[in-house]
Protein backbone atom coordinates (compact mmCIF):
# COMPACT_ATOMS: atom_id res chain seq x y z
CA UNK A 1 0.00 0.00 0.00
CA UNK A 2 1.46 3.44 -0.78
CA UNK A 3 1.67 6.06 1.97
CA UNK A 4 1.10 9.25 0.80
CA UNK A 5 2.00 12.38 3.49
CA UNK A 6 2.74 16.00 2.89
CA UNK A 7 6.00 17.40 4.41
CA UNK A 8 7.27 20.41 5.48
CA UNK A 9 10.81 21.56 4.48
CA UNK A 10 13.28 24.68 4.29
CA UNK A 11 14.62 26.91 1.65
CA UNK A 12 14.73 30.41 0.15
CA UNK A 13 11.37 31.81 0.82
CA UNK A 14 10.16 28.95 2.77
CA UNK A 15 8.64 27.06 4.22
CA UNK A 16 7.69 24.21 1.46
CA UNK A 17 4.79 22.02 1.37
CA UNK A 18 5.33 18.50 -0.33
CA UNK A 19 4.19 15.53 -1.72
CA UNK A 20 5.90 12.53 -0.94
CA UNK A 21 4.54 8.87 -1.60
CA UNK A 22 6.36 5.51 -1.26
CA UNK A 23 5.32 2.00 -0.87
CA UNK A 24 3.70 1.84 3.01
CA UNK A 25 6.79 -1.17 4.17
CA UNK A 26 9.59 -0.49 2.09
CA UNK A 27 12.13 -3.85 2.66
CA UNK A 28 14.98 -1.43 0.80
CA UNK A 29 15.84 2.03 0.45
CA UNK A 30 14.24 2.89 -2.82
CA UNK A 31 15.51 4.73 -5.76
CA UNK A 32 13.81 8.79 -5.41
CA UNK A 33 12.40 11.09 -7.40
CA UNK A 34 11.77 14.11 -7.53
CA UNK A 35 8.64 16.07 -8.84
CA UNK A 36 8.63 19.80 -9.98
CA UNK A 37 5.40 20.96 -11.35
CA UNK A 38 3.89 23.39 -14.08
CA UNK A 39 3.74 27.19 -13.37
CA UNK A 40 0.50 26.67 -11.40
CA UNK A 41 2.46 25.47 -8.80
CA UNK A 42 2.17 21.75 -7.02
CA UNK A 43 -1.49 20.50 -7.59
CA UNK A 44 -2.86 16.77 -7.56
CA UNK A 45 -1.74 16.51 -11.00
CA UNK A 46 1.84 16.09 -9.39
CA UNK A 47 0.97 14.32 -6.14
CA UNK A 48 -0.78 12.07 -8.32
CA UNK A 49 2.22 11.06 -10.00
CA UNK A 50 4.04 10.65 -7.29
CA UNK A 51 1.60 7.92 -6.07
CA UNK A 52 1.86 6.33 -9.56
CA UNK A 53 5.58 6.32 -9.17
CA UNK A 54 5.65 4.85 -5.43
CA UNK A 55 3.65 2.02 -7.24
CA UNK A 56 6.21 1.69 -9.71
CA UNK A 57 8.91 0.99 -6.84
CA UNK A 58 10.31 4.52 -6.28
CA UNK A 59 10.00 7.03 -3.39
CA UNK A 60 8.85 10.03 -4.74
CA UNK A 61 8.35 13.67 -3.87
CA UNK A 62 5.97 16.44 -5.55
CA UNK A 63 8.13 19.29 -5.15
CA UNK A 64 6.99 23.01 -3.73
CA UNK A 65 7.97 26.07 -5.99
CA UNK A 66 6.73 29.35 -4.37
CA UNK A 67 6.43 28.27 -0.86
CA UNK A 68 3.20 27.51 1.67
CA UNK A 69 2.03 24.99 -0.48
CA UNK A 70 0.91 27.87 -2.97
CA UNK A 71 -1.02 27.17 -6.23
CA UNK A 72 -1.69 30.09 -8.23
CA UNK A 73 -5.80 30.60 -8.86
CA UNK A 74 -5.50 31.64 -12.50
CA UNK A 75 -2.53 31.69 -15.40
CA UNK A 76 -2.22 35.47 -14.74
CA UNK A 77 -0.95 35.39 -11.05
CA UNK A 78 0.89 31.66 -12.12
CA UNK A 79 2.53 33.71 -14.67
CA UNK A 80 3.34 36.68 -12.17
CA UNK A 81 4.94 34.01 -10.02
CA UNK A 82 6.84 32.02 -12.34
CA UNK A 83 8.15 35.31 -13.97
CA UNK A 84 9.87 35.95 -10.51
CA UNK A 85 11.65 32.84 -10.62
CA UNK A 86 12.69 33.39 -14.30
CA UNK A 87 14.33 36.51 -13.30
CA UNK A 88 16.23 35.51 -10.34
CA UNK A 89 17.70 31.57 -11.91
CA UNK A 90 20.03 31.21 -8.77
CA UNK A 91 16.78 31.51 -6.23
CA UNK A 92 15.34 29.05 -8.35
CA UNK A 93 17.94 26.45 -7.87
CA UNK A 94 18.34 26.94 -4.63
CA UNK A 95 14.71 26.23 -4.31
CA UNK A 96 15.07 22.91 -6.51
CA UNK A 97 18.38 21.90 -3.85
CA UNK A 98 16.29 22.44 -1.04
CA UNK A 99 13.86 20.20 -2.11
CA UNK A 100 16.51 17.55 -3.74
CA UNK A 101 17.41 17.94 0.13
CA UNK A 102 14.35 16.86 1.62
CA UNK A 103 13.60 14.18 -0.76
CA UNK A 104 17.29 13.06 0.54
CA UNK A 105 15.83 13.25 4.25
CA UNK A 106 13.24 10.87 3.55
CA UNK A 107 13.30 7.82 4.97
CA UNK A 108 13.39 4.70 2.71
CA UNK A 109 15.47 7.03 0.08
CA UNK A 110 18.31 5.55 -1.21
CA UNK A 111 20.54 8.80 -1.86
CA UNK A 112 22.71 7.06 -4.44
CA UNK A 113 19.76 6.70 -7.22
CA UNK A 114 18.51 10.01 -7.30
CA UNK A 115 16.11 11.56 -10.87
CA UNK A 116 13.90 14.51 -11.16
CA UNK A 117 11.13 15.11 -13.54
CA UNK A 118 9.33 18.09 -14.39
CA UNK A 119 6.80 19.12 -16.60
CA UNK A 120 6.54 22.55 -18.51
CA UNK A 121 7.97 24.91 -16.33
CA UNK A 122 9.28 22.29 -14.00
CA UNK A 123 10.91 21.11 -17.06
CA UNK A 124 12.74 23.84 -16.88
CA UNK A 125 14.03 23.40 -13.48
CA UNK A 126 15.11 19.48 -13.62
CA UNK A 127 16.87 21.23 -16.17
CA UNK A 128 18.28 24.06 -14.28
CA UNK A 129 19.15 21.35 -11.75
CA UNK A 130 20.82 18.81 -14.38
CA UNK A 131 22.90 22.30 -15.51
CA UNK A 132 24.23 22.89 -12.03
CA UNK A 133 25.82 19.67 -11.71
CA UNK A 134 24.20 17.90 -9.28
CA UNK A 135 25.31 14.33 -8.31
CA UNK A 136 22.05 12.76 -9.44
CA UNK A 137 21.38 10.07 -12.04
CA UNK A 138 19.24 11.79 -14.78
CA UNK A 139 16.44 14.47 -15.11
CA UNK A 140 13.32 14.32 -17.38
CA UNK A 141 11.78 17.21 -18.88
CA UNK A 142 8.41 17.00 -20.28
CA UNK A 143 7.10 19.55 -22.53
CA UNK A 144 9.54 21.63 -20.82
CA UNK A 145 11.07 25.56 -21.39
CA UNK A 146 15.01 25.27 -22.42
CA UNK A 147 16.32 28.37 -22.13
CA UNK A 148 19.40 28.55 -20.28
CA UNK A 149 20.39 30.82 -16.92
CA UNK A 150 22.66 33.54 -17.57
CA UNK A 151 25.35 32.13 -15.99
CA UNK A 152 25.89 28.60 -15.84
CA UNK A 153 29.16 26.30 -15.33
CA UNK A 154 31.12 24.93 -17.98
CA UNK A 155 31.90 21.11 -16.48
CA UNK A 156 30.30 18.72 -18.14
CA UNK A 157 26.38 17.78 -16.72
CA UNK A 158 26.55 14.66 -15.31
CA UNK A 159 22.91 13.81 -14.70
CA UNK A 160 21.68 11.65 -17.88
CA UNK A 161 19.21 13.78 -19.82
CA UNK A 162 15.90 12.81 -21.29
CA UNK A 163 13.35 15.60 -23.33
CA UNK A 164 10.09 14.83 -24.38
CA UNK A 165 9.05 17.22 -26.61
CA UNK A 166 6.09 18.46 -28.79
CA UNK A 167 7.37 19.24 -32.25
CA UNK A 168 4.71 21.79 -32.29
CA UNK A 169 4.94 23.65 -29.09
CA UNK A 170 4.72 27.24 -29.23
CA UNK A 171 7.45 27.56 -25.83
CA UNK A 172 9.73 25.21 -27.38
CA UNK A 173 10.13 26.30 -31.22
CA UNK A 174 12.26 23.85 -33.31
CA UNK A 175 15.42 26.75 -32.92
CA UNK A 176 15.02 26.55 -29.39
CA UNK A 177 14.81 22.81 -29.13
CA UNK A 178 17.97 22.22 -31.42
CA UNK A 179 19.63 24.96 -28.93
CA UNK A 180 18.87 23.20 -25.83
CA UNK A 181 20.76 20.00 -28.28
CA UNK A 182 23.97 21.87 -28.66
CA UNK A 183 24.06 23.48 -24.99
CA UNK A 184 23.52 19.44 -24.15
CA UNK A 185 26.30 18.51 -26.38
CA UNK A 186 28.68 21.09 -25.72
CA UNK A 187 28.61 20.29 -21.56
CA UNK A 188 29.09 17.13 -22.43
CA UNK A 189 26.10 15.33 -21.45
CA UNK A 190 24.35 12.10 -22.21
CA UNK A 191 21.33 13.32 -24.00
CA UNK A 192 17.95 12.09 -25.80
CA UNK A 193 15.18 14.46 -26.86
CA UNK A 194 12.33 12.27 -27.97
CA UNK A 195 9.85 14.64 -30.43
CA UNK A 196 6.20 13.88 -31.37
CA UNK A 197 4.58 15.57 -34.38
CA UNK A 198 1.13 17.06 -34.39
CA UNK A 199 2.08 17.90 -30.34
CA UNK A 200 1.89 21.27 -28.85
CA UNK A 201 2.82 22.09 -25.07
CA UNK A 202 1.13 20.37 -21.89
CA UNK A 203 0.57 17.26 -23.66
CA UNK A 204 0.35 14.95 -20.27
CA UNK A 205 -2.79 17.10 -19.25
CA UNK A 206 -6.40 15.88 -20.06
CA UNK A 207 -7.26 19.90 -18.84
CA UNK A 208 -5.43 21.65 -21.49
CA UNK A 209 -7.54 21.82 -24.38
CA UNK A 210 -6.21 25.25 -25.99
CA UNK A 211 -5.17 23.43 -29.19
CA UNK A 212 -5.46 27.36 -31.21
CA UNK A 213 -2.31 28.56 -28.84
CA UNK A 214 -0.84 25.60 -29.04
CA UNK A 215 -1.44 23.96 -25.11
CA UNK A 216 -3.35 20.64 -25.62
CA UNK A 217 -3.42 17.34 -24.50
CA UNK A 218 -2.25 14.03 -26.87
CA UNK A 219 -3.32 10.59 -25.75
CA UNK A 220 -0.84 9.23 -27.84
CA UNK A 221 2.20 11.39 -26.70
CA UNK A 222 1.38 11.01 -22.57
CA UNK A 223 1.54 7.34 -22.78
CA UNK A 224 4.66 7.42 -25.54
CA UNK A 225 6.54 9.78 -23.19
CA UNK A 226 5.27 7.93 -19.38
CA UNK A 227 6.51 4.63 -21.18
CA UNK A 228 9.90 6.64 -21.86
CA UNK A 229 10.54 7.85 -19.04
CA UNK A 230 9.95 4.12 -17.49
CA UNK A 231 12.52 2.92 -19.62
CA UNK A 232 14.70 5.59 -18.63
CA UNK A 233 14.41 5.32 -15.27
CA UNK A 234 15.17 1.57 -15.63
CA UNK A 235 18.12 2.26 -16.84
CA UNK A 236 19.86 4.81 -14.81
CA UNK A 237 18.49 3.03 -11.59
CA UNK A 238 20.25 -0.67 -12.98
Amino acid sequence: MTSRQTISYDGPGGPFEGVFCIDGSPTEPKPGVLIAPSFRGRSDFEAEKAEKLAGMGYAALALDPYGDGRQASGPEQAGAWMSALDQDRPLLLNRMQAALDALLAQPGVDSRRIAAIGFCFGGKCVLDLARSGADIRGVVSFHGVYDRPPQTPTEPIRAKVLVLHGWEDPLGKPEQTVSLARELTERGADWQIHAYGHTGHAFTNPSATARDSGMFFSESANRRSWQSMSNFLDEIFG
